[in-house]
């Protein structure tokens, strides 16, 4: 599956490669000594369609990249890009919140409301 890119308000932020998430996914799952059918089954998943996010032939919704972050225990920016953020305290997560306009606060909202919902 080719790579998709990303945009915000008609400004082009990044460019996923699913096939490169794929590998980080199934790099991950081996770091943590797990096999597929074990992944598959902490997320809900069928062994087929895993198979496809880990050789790139499916791209994962936001959902299930969240599911697939709490299973292998790691982050979206991780599996998405290849790289580890810090982790973000409580206080620099509300300032930046504060940054946000209002329109961009009650989409963040909404994120956090499914994110919250999927636990």
């Amino acid at each position: 599956m080719p790579g998709f890119l990303l945009s915000c308000n008609g400004v082009n932020v990044m460019t996923i490669d699913y096939t490169e998430v794929g590998k980080r996914i199934a790099a991950r799952r081996k770091e943590l000594g797990l096999k597929q059918y074990q992944v598959c089954e902490m997320i809900d998943v069928n062994y087929k369609y895993l198979s496809n996010l880990e050789t790139g032939r499916s791209a994962p919704s936001l959902e299930l990249i969240m599911s697939l972050c709490r299973a292998l225990d790691t982050s979206p920016d991780h599996l998405l890009t290849g790289t580890d953020k810090p982790r973000q305290t409580t206080e620099d997560i509300s300032e930046k919140i504060k940054k946000l306009n209002e329109k961009n606060r009650q989409l963040l909202g909404g994120i956090l409301d499914l994110m919250i919902g999927q636990q």
